[in-house]
């Protein structure tokens, strides 16, 4: 008899992992982080880059980049005077795609259904 791996979603997690997978999700849990994710995802921005493309002031681009930072989802470097923003974790990249494919496939589903349902 073969034994299987558990993999890490089906191990108990303890209470500090749960923490810190919290605020992993916490930090993608605002929309205007999702933008400044989904603009660095495309390849490296300034922070003036980041403020003009999100449509955000400055300062609120500021705070949100903090808070990517500090999740270990964004990484900074200088170049002369400017601050560039970079995907400091490649999971970021696939956790979209992967949110991303689903919520087309249930959008995709919810159009069919709605094309095709006879009481509308």
């Amino acid at each position: 008899m073969t034994l299987k791996k558990k993999s890490a979603a089906t191990k108990e997690l303890s209470p500090l992992a749960l923490d810190l997978l919290a605020a992993r999700f916490r930090a993608l849990s605002e929309p205007v982080r999702l933008r400044l994710l989904n603009l660095l995802m495309q390849g490296e921005r300034t922070v003036g880059q980041l403020v003009e493309a999100s449509g955000s002031g400055q300062a609120n681009v500021s705070k949100h980049l903090s808070v990517l930072r500090g999740a270990g989802m964004v990484g900074t470097r200088k170049q002369g005077l400017m601050t560039v923003c970079h995907i400091a974790d490649p999971i970021v990249n696939e956790l979209c795609e992967m949110m991303c494919a689903r919520l087309r496939e249930e959008m995709e589903g919810k159009a069919a259904a709605l094309a095709f349902d006879p009481g509308i």
